[in-house]
């Protein structure tokens, strides 16, 4: 608890996000309150890189290639989608600070275009060989789900060790999201933030690998 009284007492700040999310910890605004609160929740919801569901209609879209997709590319527009919905965690202070985190290499998007607009994306934190997932966005079907199956498969191709999804809800279960108790996901956070991944090496057109 010392950590978290850290994190209250402490600037909202790309420093204060790295020792969080290193330390399982992720922040939400709260438009009650005004004010950032930080979660760790037990159990906490991941992904299984092996075990992530790409349903059959998904794979289709993907083969009909009418998407393209890019990484850090438009991330503050992101952020900014992610927000415009009736009731949100991100506020104007977060966005800026993800994107300074961002500008550090640490917060990343992946966007679904289509025809030159961007239709759908998600964005994250990786550290190591962990990403966490925060929030995903959708102007057309499948775009969102689009993003994400790209994102899975450049982390696999990566070998990235933890695709964290911090809650578990409907959603996230149809794409393959399960529960663990903290202490394994603390377990599995520690091996995975020590391994030398870095998001974007080696990205291409993962949409080929649908065909």
């Amino acid at each position: 608890m010392k950590l978290l009284k850290y994190l209250y007492l402490t600037p909202f700040s790309p420093q204060s996000l790295m020792l969080a999310y290193s330390n399982s910890y992720f922040p939400m605004w709260s438009s009650d309150l005004d004010f950032i609160q930080w979660y760790s929740p037990d159990p906490r919801a991941i992904f299984s890189l092996d075990s992530i569901k790409i349903s059959k209609s998904l794979r289709q879209t993907l083969r009909k290639q009418y998407f393209t997709f890019s990484i850090d590319t438009a991330f503050a527009e992101v952020m900014q989608q992610c927000r415009a919905r009736p009731s949100s965690w991100i506020s104007s202070n977060f966005i800026d600070v993800f994107t300074e985190f961002h500008r550090q290499g640490y917060a990343h998007s992946v966007e679904t275009w289509y025809n030159g607009e961007l239709a759908g994306g998600l964005y994250g934190v990786s550290i190591g060989g962990a990403f966490f997932g925060e929030s995903m966005f959708s102007r057309m079907s499948d775009a969102s789900k689009a993003a994400f199956a790209i994102l899975t498969q450049h982390l696999k191709e990566n070998k990235f060790a933890l695709l964290d999804s911090q809650y578990l809800n409907a959603h996230t279960r149809s794409l393959g999201a399960i529960e663990v108790p903290r202490d394994e996901y603390l377990y599995k956070l520690k091996e995975a933030i020590s391994l030398p991944c870095k998001f974007g090496d080696s990205w291409r057109d993962y949409s080929v690998d649908f065909i």
